[in-house]
């Protein structure tokens, strides 16, 4: 477990590192003005960026279609839970009765 914990501390160690250093070496070697450029072009982007449509529209009656298929698929994972669940109990009472029956 400490090897795993390990590796998984020193690949995003890496990650962090790999994403953070070439920022940080870019805006210390080049300066303040670099940075406000940078800054500056993020600003113009998000400034050109177009308003996305609206969602689609919902039928109604295809929601409802689909509400009915999905309820129908939570009864039958249910109804499946329940059997398995009837089988792993009375196989189990079944398994101490037998014991008991042995004696042991």
């Amino acid at each position: 477990m400490a090897k795993v914990r390990g590796l998984l501390l020193a690949g995003l160690l890496g990650v962090l590192l790999t994403g953070v250093l070439p920022v940080a070496a870019s805006a210390a070697t080049s300066g303040p003005a670099a940075a406000a450029v940078a800054s500056e072009t993020v600003i113009t982007q998000v400034n050109t960026v177009r308003q996305a449509p609206p969602g689609p529209v919902l039928d109604p009656s295809q929601t409802d279609k689909a509400n009915a298929a999905k309820t129908k698929k939570n009864l039958i994972a249910g109804g499946a839970a329940v059997v398995l669940l009837a089988i792993v109990f009375f196989g189990r009472r079944h398994r101490i009765k037998r014991r008991k029956a042995q004696g042991g």
